[in-house]
């Protein structure tokens, strides 16, 4: 079965595709992450990536083993006028509302100045952290877990594809980090952009569709102006 798997072009294709979808997919999540690890201290930043997106990819391949749960969310719990509210509804209103509170959280609080940072308590914040990025992940993950089934017959394919991204993820992440923390107006797009997020996976779940296209262009055509404003001022001093 395994030798199979592994001559059949198609599983290749497969698992490129997947890959490649989770790792697009995953941009919302790594800079969420950068901004989360950030505000630990350096020497924890690390360990704090690692076991995040571990974690992570743990919660995404229990999802994917649980394909019949998931199934279920799809089917309406009870209904609000003419709105029949699912489980997915809940999970993405919920995942919405906290990226909202979130951004708007660490928005306030970069704006407050560093003595935020010095006022965490580091073991506590750690591990919230953690939690923090693997109940985020669930929400982000859910409509790339109904693509990749769709996708892909094969759950070992699926899982590969899932290892093989939060380890490109895990290998940008501190990089994105980085640069996040070291310009403030691209930290202040990465918050912007999260708020974006979350109004539209609040808006999803009143069924309200927003395309993701529209999101993410918008996001790299901010980004392109704002790494091209940077040059511009290197260049200049």
């Amino acid at each position: 079965m395994t030798a199979a798997l592994l001559t059949d072009p198609q599983v290749w294709l497969s698992f490129l595709t997947l890959s490649l979808l989770e790792v697009i997919l995953g941009i919302d999540n790594i800079i969420f992450l950068s901004l989360l690890v950030n505000r630990l201290p350096v020497n924890r930043q690390k360990s704090a990536r690692i076991i995040g997106l571990s974690f992570a990819m743990l919660m995404r391949i229990g999802l994917l083993f649980s394909i019949r749960w998931l199934t279920t969310l799809r089917y309406p719990l009870f209904n609000i006028a003419a709105l029949a509210v699912t489980g997915r509804d809940l999970i993405l209103m919920a995942g919405g509302v906290f990226l909202l509170v979130k951004s708007t959280t660490e928005l306030r609080e970069m704006l407050k100045g560093p003595e935020v940072k010095k006022s965490l308590k580091p073991l506590r914040n750690f591990w919230w952290i953690i939690l923090e990025i693997g109940m985020v992940d669930i929400v982000f993950s859910l409509d790339s877990i109904f693509a990749a089934i769709g996708l892909a017959q094969s759950i070992a394919v699926m899982v590969a594809a899932i290892v093989c991204s939060v380890l490109a993820m895990m290998w940008v992440a501190k990089a994105v980090g980085d640069f996040i923390d070291r310009h403030t107006s691209v930290k202040v797009l990465a918050l912007a952009f999260l708020m974006l997020v979350g109004g539209t996976l609040a808006a999803e779940s009143l069924h309200w569709e927003v395309p993701k296209g529209y999101l993410y262009f918008a996001m790299f055509f901010a980004l392109a102006v704002e790494w091209i404003n940077i040059w511009v001022r290197k260049r200049s001093a």
